[in-house]
């Protein structure tokens, strides 16, 4: 194969991984807020995830089935929560926080999540400083399982 040949094929495949990507969607700052009302730690539940390398987890999680968000354009949308779904906070500076979303919760106007299931990175930002708040499927090999005993 050429050069050119190797390029061509090379910029092909990194088109499709683009257009295939990640879709991001949004979460109104009103609509997490409402989300999230009733949800605070006493309202975590245990669930078991299993990894990609095949070890089972277990740690408390909020209890949304359902992430309601919307798309770029604005449709409404509800978005399945998963182990690898991620939340990304933009606050009014600009700073940018990520969380696993199932491992999110408000404690009055202080959001508390976790940014990695390996070692416990948990952190804290006001809501009252966030301007955007994103959510993704990272499609990160993490699922939800039955504990087998």
């Amino acid at each position: 194969m050429t050069q050119t040949g190797l390029i061509r094929n090379l910029l092909t495949i990194l088109t499709i991984c683009l257009i295939g990507s990640c879709s991001n969607y949004f979460i109104p700052i009103d609509s997490f807020k409402a989300q999230f009302s009733e949800i605070d730690s006493t309202k975590l539940k245990l669930v078991h995830t299993r990894g990609p390398a095949g070890d089972v987890v277990d740690y408390l999680a909020n209890p949304i089935d359902y992430i309601k968000c919307v798309d770029r354009d604005n449709n409404p949308f509800e978005l399945k929560n998963s182990p690898s779904i991620e939340i990304r906070f933009t606050e009014n500076n600009s700073k940018r926080t990520i969380y696993y979303f199932d491992r999110v919760y408000l404690q009055d106007t202080l959001i508390i999540g976790d940014r990695s299931r390996f070692i416990g990175l948990r952190k804290g930002i006001s809501i009252n400083n966030v301007k955007l708040i994103e959510v993704q499927d990272g499609h990160k090999n993490f699922k939800y399982v039955d504990k087998k005993r």
